[in-house]
Order: structure tokens, then C-alpha cells, then sequence
């Protein structure tokens, strides 16, 4: 393992460590520790990606009571799979995580196929961590994980410079994390890991003073935790702009329209977007009977990973629409369909709501 840096402690020792730490200290009550199935840690860890355990496990017990089943989940139609996962925002892992539940229908006989982590990896939206940690979790078999958790807490411990998703430095840290692994408490060790990084090892401030690495760990012997794991070179994010029509008729209801299956917000429902006035005048003669357009609403922004969106929301009020566009549907806030919605755009239709629009919080 030349890529690998020299490890900090013995294997056995580090494990030692960790499991005494996780013992007292990590957390064992998780809803899906028990039952822990493949499919239900293969859920969960889906949904810890960019998302915290608090945030998840709500989103997560919906999502069990629903879907109790890899099929019941293959079987849902998307739009009821979307609209469970609102609010937990990265909607591919929704969409990546419906069609892998499909896959393992056809070609697996309703399993997640838990031999390998390649037969996992095969699968839409899974990749070598996430493989790792469902297949150590539910069957007990050796595999390593190296979630951003772990990456973190393996750059400090051996001060390793660089950014983790340069594939050098991810050689050396995933060198680093097979290493540790141990042959036996899979489970244990994979849970412990993830909650080391979690609630001691923190991105910021991390709680060194208990750290039961606190004697080897490199970075804390040089007094730059901070500094490692270095962070992504950052460049500015540039800004779109785009007009969101907030169109309703006389009972309240919104107009929204299915974005495409893939690119932004996929498959997901949201208001008619458009790049000027003149665009949308354009559409409102075509499609709409009598509109009268209300003053825009503050503009707002929404941060993506590679952008920023200024979204200014048009409200406008008709009878009828006169025309139909592809994929559209009249969205009735007071009875909300069970359709995905982008977290900006219900955002914007519960501002529609009568009580919104008639009342303020704590006043009649």
C-alpha cells in the first residue's frame, strides 16, 4: 500500500479505542438499527448524504411507513416517492433511489444484491462508501467506508494534506480506512465511525479534549484541526436569474408544471420559470384567459452547489386557462396533492394560502 500514509496506531488498537469510545458514547438507537436490513440502512444512508442524522430520521420513518419494502418503493409511482423526499433537497438521490429499487426488482428478485460491493455500485445512486456501509451494516461482512465523516476524521489523524476529492489524496484515505477495518462488529465499527465524525470530530470545533485519539492525532499535536481536511478550491458561483409565475384562478389553485426527468429540480413540480416579462407576456396571451398581473414579489435566491438562482415571483390571477401546456396541472394548496415540490417553490404557494394572505403569526 505505497499510497498509504504510515498509520498513526496499530489496527487492532485503533478499533480498541474506537469501540470503547463507541460503547459509552455512540449512538445505538437509530430507527434504522432496528430492524437493520439492507434496505432500510440502504435508505437511510441515502438519505444522510449532505443531511444530518436530526434532519433525516423524521423524513425517514415517512418514508418506512410508506414504502415498508424495497418493491412497495420500486412500485410507487415517482411523483409519491418525490414528495416524501421534500425538503431533504440532492432530489437525484429521490430519483437514483426509486430507479436502483427497480433494478433490484428485475434482475435481483426484490434483494439488493449484498455479495460485493461491485454488485451494489451497479446499482443507480450507490456508490464504493455507500456500498461499504450497507453491506457492513446488514449482512456483518468486512467492507470500508470513507463517507465525508470518516474523511475527516482520517485527513486529521494523520494530518494528510490536500483536498479529499483529489483522487491522490482519496487513494491514501480510502488506503487509510481498509486498513482500520476490522474483521468482526461491522456494524459497530461502520455506526462508529460515522457518529466519531459526527459528534466529536466535528467539522467545526471539534471536541479534541475527549477525543480518544486526542495522544497520536497529528493535527491536533500541530494545533491546525482547521486546517484539515482542506477544503475544495472555491471559485464564485455564478447567478441565474428567472421569473417564477405564480399564477392561480378563482379557487385558489396554483398552475404547475413537471420539470424534465433529469437537470434541475428532475421530475419534480414546479412553477412555469421564464427568463424576462416579455417571455412570459408571451405565454400569459397564449394560455390564459383575462390575466391580471399583481406587483412581483421580493426577489429571492436559492443556492445550488455550481449556482446561485434569483427567482422573482410574478403573481397573477385568471378565470381559465385557454390553453394546456404539456405535463401541467391546477395545484390545490389548501389539498395538497402527493407530488414532489422544490423546496423554493412550495416556499412561494403557501404564500398563496388564504391564512397567509389574511393573517399574520399570533394575530387574529
Amino acid at each position: 500500500m505505497t499510497d498509504m500514509p504510515v498509520p498513526r496506531l496499530a489496527a487492532e488498537v485503533f478499533q480498541q479505542r474506537l469501540f470503547d469510545w463507541f460503547d459509552r458514547y455512540g449512538r445505538h438507537d437509530l430507527p434504522w438499527q432496528s430492524p437493520r436490513s439492507a434496505y432500510r440502512v440502504w435508505v437511510s444512508e441515502i438519505m444522510l448524504q449532505q443531511t444530518q442524522v436530526t434532519t433525516v430520521i423524521p423524513y425517514f420513518e415517512r418514508f418506512m411507513a410508506r414504502f415498508p419494502t424495497l418493491e412497495a418503493l420500486a412500485t410507487a409511482p415517482q411523483d409519491e416517492v418525490l414528495h416524501l423526499w421534500t425538503g431533504l433537497g440532492y432530489y437525484a438521490r429521490a430519483r437514483n433511489l426509486h430507479k436502483a429499487a427497480q433494478v433490484a426488482v428485475e434482475a435481483h428478485g426484490g434483494e439488493l444484491p449484498t455479495d460485493s460491493v461491485e454488485s451494489l455500485i451497479a446499482l443507480p445512486g450507490i456508490g464504493r462508501s455507500t456500498a461499504g456501509a450497507i453491506i457492513a451494516q446488514s449482512t456483518g461482512q468486512r467492507a470500508a467506508i470513507l463517507d465525508g465523516n470518516v474523511k475527516r476524521s482520517l485527513a486529521r489523524l494523520h494530518a494528510v494534506p490536500g483536498w479529499p476529492g483529489k483522487p491522490a489524496v482519496e487513494r491514501k484515505l480510502w488506503a487509510l480506512a481498509d486498513y482500520y477495518t476490522p474483521e468482526t462488529r461491522l456494524a459497530d465499527y461502520t455506526q462508529a465511525m460515522m457518529d466519531f465524525g459526527a459528534t466529536l470530530c466535528k467539522r467545526s470545533m471539534p471536541l479534541c479534549e475527549h477525543c480518544p485519539f486526542n495522544d497520536v492525532c497529528l493535527a491536533y499535536a500541530q494545533g491546525e484541526t482547521k486546517r484539515y481536511p482542506e477544503s475544495k478550491p472555491k471559485k464564485p458561483l455564478p447567478t441565474r436569474e428567472t421569473i417564477m409565475l405564480l399564477l392561480h384562478d378563482p379557487d385558489g389553485r396554483v398552475w404547475l408544471e413537471q420539470r424534465p426527468a433529469s437537470g434541475l429540480w428532475g421530475g419534480l413540480w414546479s412553477l412555469p420559470q421564464f427568463d424576462s416579462q416579455s417571455e412570459l407576456t408571451t405565454w400569459l396571451d397564449s394560455n390564459v384567459e383575462a390575466p391580471e398581473r399583481a406587483p412581483t414579489l421580493a426577489c429571492f435566491q436559492h443556492t445550488f452547489s455550481h449556482f446561485r438562482l434569483a427567482i422573482t415571483p410574478q403573481p397573477v390571477s385568471c378565470d381559465r386557462l385557454k390553453g394546456v401546456r404539456e405535463k401541467g396541472a391546477w395545484y390545490d394548496p389548501s389539498q395538497p396533492s402527493e407530488v414532489g415540490l422544490a423546496a423554493p417553490v412550495k416556499l412561494l404557494i403557501n404564500q398563496l394560502a388564504p391564512f397567509s394572505l389574511t393573517s399574520t403569526p399570533g394575530h387574529a
